[in-house]
């Protein structure tokens, strides 16, 4: 019986998911901020490697776009709720040479907001025969991608705020949800961290706004020294609880702590939004972390090269992504090298 294995993002990709802005979303309202930020981001992802884009109006994507040429992108007309790859697409995992298309149930982060065109996504471009699967596994469980970081060895790292909540899986316990993972994914282990949220944040706490692996041995994470931050509490029971984790080998964590930026706020109402350098982005040639015009931008982007020696570190503007609560990995999502179909693929060539 083969083993069932969740890849590690630094681990070789085809492509990266994204979806692009629609005017019948919540983005309308900052269209002229966000626009822009999204074709930057396009431009910088398909220069490195493949990118699929999701969209609700290819017309509309390409009056945006002008003659901007992408000779790297595919892009595929279908309804969207919103933006947020991460959440939304499909969880990929190996089972011995073949791949499994999880489409795991995504209902708003907690029926917070309408995901019913989400939903969707993952199921119509696997009958387009978009993944090198013959496979599609719903399970029986909200999940969303942005809540689980895998080291790719059997280790998996989330929070109880976020897997817990009531608006998520009421009807399963803390083991249930830890069981049915283990199975999902072929895992040993479950790391649970219960501290750790950022003010403006819609997710209940997503691991990937706070900690995140950068090898089996490694975690990157945010860190507030400023007793006066009003995240201070929070982020300092959640650095503790790193300190005790142990990894596969029984080690401790080499912690990479990541600042906390200056407080961030929406111009329109002057809530506070949830600017954070965990939400960066591992792809096959660079790891691109989001920036977002404040002092501890080029402080960050040091702290995190520390962490991939091997890797340029480079920073890419998303602040205009913040104005909707969230960040650079929240709106992507990677595929594992040998999981993309590129013969049904090229069918969207932009």
């Amino acid at each position: 019986m083969s083993t069932l294995r969740l890849p590690a993002e630094w681990e070789p990709q085809d492509a990266i998911q994204i979806a692009f802005p629609s005017r019948i979303s919540d983005w309308l309202d900052y269209w002229d901020e966000v626009i822009p930020c999204y074709i930057n981001i396009i431009q910088v992802l398909s220069s490195y490697q493949p990118l699929i884009i999701i969209c609700d109006d290819i017309n509309e994507f390409r009056s945006n776009l002008g003659e901007i040429e992408l000779p790297n992108v595919y892009i595929l007309e279908m309804p969207i709720n919103d933006t947020w790859a991460r959440d939304h697409a499909a969880i990929t995992v190996e089972k011995g040479n073949e791949f499994l298309i999880y489409d795991f149930m995504f209902n708003g982060w907690g029926l917070k907001f309408a995901a019913d065109k989400d939903n969707l996504i993952t199921k119509q471009l696997f009958e387009k025969g978009i993944y090198n699967s013959k496979k599609l596994i719903i399970p029986d469980l909200v999940l969303e991608g942005g809540s689980i970081e895998s080291d790719g060895k059997g280790t998996l790292l989330t929070t109880t705020n976020c897997l817990l909540s009531p608006n998520r899986n009421p009807h399963f316990s803390q083991q249930e949800i830890e069981n049915k993972l283990i199975d999902f994914f072929g895992l040993k282990k479950v790391l649970w961290l219960e501290n750790g949220h950022l003010q403006g944040d819609d997710t209940d706490a997503h691991i990937d706004t706070v900690a995140r692996f950068c090898d089996e041995k490694t975690i990157a994470y945010v860190q507030c020294t400023d007793m006066d931050e009003v995240h201070y509490p929070s982020l300092k029971k959640m650095e503790e609880e790193l300190q005790q984790l142990k990894t596969s080998a029984n080690q401790q964590y080499q912690l990479n702590p990541l600042s906390m930026t200056d407080a961030v706020y929406a111009d329109d109402d002057n809530r506070r939004l949830p600017a954070t350098y965990a939400n960066f982005l591992i792809m096959n040639e660079v790891v691109l972390m989001p920036t977002y015009d404040v002092e501890q931008d080029t402080i960050a982007l040091t702290q995190l090269q520390t962490a991939f020696p091997n890797k340029p570190v480079i920073g890419i503007d998303c602040k205009s992504l913040l104005l909707q609560h969230g960040s650079l990995h929240c709106i992507t999502m990677q595929y594992p090298k040998g999981s993309i179909n590129f013969e049904e693929l090229n069918k969207y060539k932009y």
